[in-house]
């Protein structure tokens, strides 16, 4: 998608917010809508997303409607328990990650696959359609707002960069997830698993070797001090991963809105909502990719005949992902297939 083409989309949902069809008749009394998420206040998403579209919908519904934002788990629980604390009416809104829960929405899950990312905008558009196609039946008691990714991630080293898959034999990785976790040990890496908490330390004691991140992560755990060298895949090849995100709603709170506050609920998320974050995602990145720079950490680029065999290691992983969605009842082949096509199509 064109950057004009982008700016179009995003000012069409700025004009839907402000349609005064939306808000001629809104009731006058409050609606106090609780979002719960997992990261601390002074995380750029808090900042330039959640509060920003909080207002947004507030001043949309000429203040009929009061988002209380709580970062942090401060409504207490764990991050995978998020998408129950929607659903059970705990908090009201909610962002999480389906691998937090991993094969309970697993359709939500394909796209955070090896090689299943180009960049974030356009990613979480494709990954938007797919869950419209075929992952109604996910999210049940849950009114889903918005689907989204992050931008492809880059493999982050303390001692030497990657350029071939004879680079990463023997180097101790932390992985994001499972199925990129396979890959890599595919590929010869030693591959670990653990919170970033305990990655910022294994990474200064030596422990491990390095980590698969996106940029925007870096800045936050000040990855640019602990490693010295990133490796991202040539621009014309699909990125490593992307771990999914889900923008969710209790259901029955949101069908307890006025037709008027619902309507401009309506406006304020969808698709446009979740091409929204992507593009935000990707400006992030950008920021994180800065951070790198500054440090005079050295780039590299791993070249794209290099990825294609990467992908060709990663083939069994996709299979198995097929299988796996099969004997949950869907047509693994098709969601497979479709994601592709959408993400090519991009």
């Amino acid at each position: 998608m064109t950057t004009m083409t982008r700016r179009g989309a995003l000012a069409s949902m700025g004009a839907a917010l402000a349609t005064p069809a939306l808000v001629s008749n809104l009731n006058a009394a409050e609606v106090t809508l609780r979002l719960h998420h997992f990261l601390p206040p002074v995380a750029p998403m808090q900042k330039q997303f959640f509060e920003v579209w909080a207002s947004e919908l507030s001043e949309a519904t000429n203040g009929a409607v009061e988002i209380q934002i709580f970062p942090a788990m401060q409504l207490g629980g764990k991050p995978p328990q998020l998408a129950d604390q929607v659903r059970q009416g705990i908090c009201d809104i909610a962002w999480t990650l389906p691998v937090y829960t991993p094969d309970r929405f697993p359709v939500a899950e394909t796209m955070s696959l090896p090689f299943m990312v180009t960049n974030a905008e356009k990613s979480s558009v494709a990954m938007h359609t797919l869950m419209d196609e075929f992952g109604q039946g996910e999210y049940r008691g849950i009114k889903p707002l918005a689907f989204h990714t992050h931008d492809g991630g880059k493999l982050h080293t303390r001692n030497a960069p990657v350029l071939s898959k004879a680079d990463l034999d023997g180097l101790k990785l932390r992985a994001p997830n499972q199925a990129t976790g396979d890959m890599l040990s595919a590929l010869g890496a030693e591959v670990v698993f653990f919170p970033v908490t305990d990655m910022v330390v294994g990474l200064s004691n030596g422990v491990i070797d390095g980590c698969c991140l996106p940029y925007e992560v870096v800045p936050a755990f000040k990855l640019q001090e602990l490693t010295s060298y990133t490796a991202a895949p040539a621009p014309a090849s699909r990125g490593l991963y992307s771990n999914t995100f889900a923008f969710i709603m209790n259901e029955a709170k949101y069908e307890s809105l006025s037709d008027d506050v619902r309507a401009a609920v309506d406006a304020a998320s969808g698709m446009a909502l979740s091409q929204r974050l992507g593009a935000q995602f990707d400006v992030f990145e950008a920021g994180g990719k800065a951070a790198v720079e500054a440090q005079g950490n050295t780039i590299v680029e791993i070249p794209a005949d290099e990825i294609a065999s990467w992908q060709e290691e990663a083939a069994p992983v996709h299979e198995a992902w097929i299988e796996k969605l099969n004997g949950m009842g869907h047509d693994g082949a098709a969601i497979m297939a479709r994601a592709n096509e959408l993400l090519d199509a991009g």
